[in-house]
């Protein structure tokens, strides 16, 4: 079995999950794809923890890309047209398009450039477990967006992606998330 057979399996073993995606391919947002910790959760629940709990979920991260409109307005939208679908989902819409306009603001960091795709994005997601996406395509398979590849996600590896995420943020995500703590026998290295 290749690593994106053995994710999509995983996400086709959650009706929860799948409801979600089918909810995301109904919105219509450019180039959408459901992703972060809500992949983690669902892998190293099962195979790290106590399995998978929706109630658990924090958000579920929707990346799209519409270089149209770069308003803080369109994620509103976009997160609500979501909500009106599923409203018990902790939806979190961002258009990766805008993402150079509020991210050194909102991480006091320094600027950084436009990104030019949904994939772009995700290859900047804190964790390298957490830097994959899926998405529902037209004919129902699962499509699976890893820059970084699959082998922390599923091999249940904690470790920085130092593409844009700074490591003091790396460690207060690594302290706040006690990823060995929550998934006992995940392997978290050390951010440096």
């Amino acid at each position: 079995m290749t690593p994106s057979t053995e994710l999509v399996a995983h996400v086709r073993a959650s009706a929860w999950l799948m409801a979600v995606l089918a909810a995301v391919r109904s919105a219509d947002l450019p180039d959408a794809w459901v992703g972060a910790g809500v992949l983690r959760d669902l892998v190293w629940g099962e195979r790290y923890g106590t399995g998978f709990d929706p109630d658990g979920v924090r958000d579920v991260d929707v990346a799209f890309f519409d270089p149209a409109d770069l308003s803080r307005d369109r994620d509103r939208a976009a997160t609500a047209r979501l909500a009106a679908q599923l409203p018990a989902v902790p939806w979190e819409a961002t258009n990766q398009a805008a993402v150079h306009t509020w991210y050194p603001a909102h991480f006091a960091g320094d600027p950084i450039a436009p990104l030019r795709s949904t994939r772009d994005g995700i290859a900047t997601w804190p964790e390298t477990a957490t830097s994959v996406a899926v998405r529902l395509e037209p004919d129902d398979t699962v499509a699976v967006c890893a820059p970084h590849g699959l082998t922390d996600l599923l091999g249940g590896v904690w470790r920085r992606n130092p593409t844009q995420v700074s490591l003091a943020r790396s460690r207060e995500r690594l302290a706040r998330h006690a990823p060995a703590t929550r998934w006992p026998g995940v392997r978290v290295i050390e951010p440096t």
